[in-house]
């Protein structure tokens, strides 16, 4: 039974200025964080006297209703989240305000945050603009019990002359993704779809692979020897490897064939990794672990990192009360009760509470994942970008272009991307 925690009315100080708003307005995606935070809402309310409106609509509706309401003088959100995605766009822009100042005043600790996180969305050029809300870095779910099946044990002790373990290298990884497509299993599942699925999952193949997208003058780099090494095992793991079809899921369908058993592995958002464990969506709960993906050597990380952060619109009509909100759902207290929940922490501190990882004892497993994790670029065309990379890699797993080819022609559009933004050295 997950424990209930009392926090008392005055767990978190009001600000020094005064506070005249009776309601604020966020818009937020829906997702289970947002469920947790929604859930804990009466609390915050009850305790300031101010309403909190959520209006929650999916993905793909959210930067369509947010853009005519960031360049208003004044807007109808006095809050926002905004995923990784958007934060150069954003920041560009004009449209988040400064936080450094409310955070001093009121004391407001940043340094428990993951520091990836904060890289990603928590500060742009030295400023504040957002405080981590969620994370939704990529892992590897691997099949517990089939690394401690017996048989497998012995079959590959003999094939290879080492213990079957969980994977410390992409070589190693590779080797069991062929090992165990065998007995109507899958060695892996992947969710090819594109622009974003194969961009997301992919990026993990480069990292894995020991590539990087731009070097410190923002070239592109994503199109090197690695790089193509990366795409051609992205190939080769959906041809020889995967369930026909693979090549257009998105996350769902990749999710539904490895929680039904037919998957040895999955690189997925690691919030799959509660549901794996839930017996109404998964047949392999309790045999089923989340890491992070394997790099070229051990103890060197391949994952993707991924993240959304609160920040506070400058057309907010109130942002005191805004902050106030912050504060609070960012407090200590608050997030620790949003990841007994099952949400996705961004604190250190949370990912070290002792009765968190008592309830998810994969949690230790997962900081790690995230210390480990690695940003994708962060620019005013992140999303034109996704695109791109997304259109190619498809064209390349379709087999009408060459890895070659395909990662040459999205390294010229982000050159010109980067250019366009003044980022280029």
């Amino acid at each position: 039974m997950r424990p209930h925690i009392l926090i008392p009315f005055g767990a978190f100080a009001m600000g020094a200025g005064a506070v005249q708003a009776q309601s604020i307005n966020i818009l937020m995606e829906a997702v289970p964080d947002t469920t947790y935070v929604q859930e804990l809402l009466p609390e915050f309310e009850e305790a300031t006297g101010i309403d909190v409106n959520l209006e929650v609509v999916n993905y793909a509706e959210m930067h369509t209703k947010l853009v005519p309401q960031l360049v208003s003088n004044s807007g109808s959100y006095s809050a926002i989240v905004v995923d990784f995605y958007w934060v150069g766009e954003f920041y560009r822009a004009g449209w988040m305000q400064p936080l450094d100042d409310r955070i001093e005043a009121d004391g407001f600790d940043t340094s428990v945050y993951v520091p990836a996180m904060m890289d990603l969305v928590g500060e742009v050029e030295g400023t504040t603009y957002m405080l981590p809300f969620y994370n939704y870095a990529m892992g590897l779910l691997y099949r517990t019990d089939l690394l401690e099946d017996e048989a497998n044990r012995t079959a590959w002790k003999e094939e290879h002359g080492s213990e079957l373990r969980p994977p410390e290298t992409w070589d190693e990884y590779r080797d069991q993704v062929a090992f165990f497509t065998k007995d109507g299993i899958y060695g892996v599942v992947n969710q090819g779809l594109r622009p974003d699925p194969i961009a997301m999952e992919w990026s993990n193949y480069l990292f894995a692979h020991g590539g990087t997208f731009m070097d410190e003058t923002w070239h592109a780099t994503f199109n090197s020897d690695e790089g193509v090494a990366a795409l051609k095992a992205y190939i080769a793991n959906i041809d020889q490897y995967g369930p026909v079809g693979a090549a257009s899921f998105s996350f769902d369908e990749a999710f539904n064939v490895f929680s039904q058993g037919q998957a040895y592995s999955y690189i997925t958002y690691n919030f799959f990794r509660a549901a794996v464990d839930d017996p109404s969506q998964s047949s392999v709960a309790g045999a089923a672990e989340i890491m992070g993906v394997p790099g070229p050597t051990p103890g060197e990380g391949g994952s993707l990192n991924g993240a959304w952060g609160w920040a506070i619109p400058r057309s907010s009509p109130d942002p005191d009360a805004a902050w106030e909100f912050l504060k609070w759902v960012e407090s200590p207290e608050i997030a620790k009760r949003r990841a007994l929940m099952g949400g996705s922490p961004t604190r250190l501190d949370v990912f070290d509470d002792a009765e968190v990882i008592a309830e998810y004892p994969q949690t230790e497993a997962l900081k790690e994942l995230l210390l480990g994790a690695h940003n994708f670029p962060t620019f005013t065309y992140t999303p034109q970008f996704v695109e791109v990379l997304g259109r190619e890699l498809s064209l390349a797993v379709a087999g009408e272009k060459s890895a070659r080819e395909a990662l040459d022609a999205a390294a010229e559009e982000f050159d010109a991307l980067a250019e366009r933004d003044g980022r280029r050295g």
